[in-house]
């Protein structure tokens, strides 16, 4: 069984999936188009992160709620374990996403993913989720590394 809940991204288990997603990212795109987040900066008032964990209370994955103004968030620092992927994490962590930003009366989330064969299904889990292709969201640059998704929340 899997729970998720908001956790402090300052804990070494979280350290240690940031790690793995950064390394997983690095060979998608050149440096200058990944916008990766440290643990500090998941830590600050903006951001909350919601870990998913095993019976064990092993951390298995992550995913972040950045509030950029009381109606707009985006997702952020999505990653599930290698061994635990297809599994459903993904989407139980993305569903406490739309949850907590409903429950803040967010009316949009944005987010911003690569375009390579390996991110498939990460664009995959947000289309299921509700998140339609757009066009650049934010600040991020339209480079041709990186594809936009938003979902609308409310009316």
């Amino acid at each position: 069984m899997i729970s998720v809940a908001s956790e402090t991204p300052l804990q070494d288990e979280v350290r240690g999936m940031i790690v793995q997603l950064n390394a997983f990212l690095r060979p998608q795109s050149p440096p200058e188009f990944q916008f990766q987040m440290s643990a500090e900066e998941m830590a600050f008032e903006d951001t909350t992160v919601f870990v998913a964990r095993e019976d064990n209370a092993r951390a298995v994955g992550m995913g972040s709620l950045k509030a950029h103004s009381k109606a707009l968030g985006e997702v952020k620092r999505m990653f599930t374990l290698p061994e635990h992927q297809c599994k459903g994490v993904g989407s139980m962590i993305l569903s406490k996403i739309v949850d907590e930003a409903k429950s803040r009366q967010m009316n949009e989330l944005v987010l911003e993913t690569g375009v390579t064969d390996a991110m498939r299904s990460a664009a995959e889990l947000y289309k299921r989720h509700g998140f339609q292709a757009c066009g650049p969201v934010l600040d991020y640059p339209d480079s041709g590394h990186n594809q936009f998704f938003r979902k609308k929340l409310s009316q």
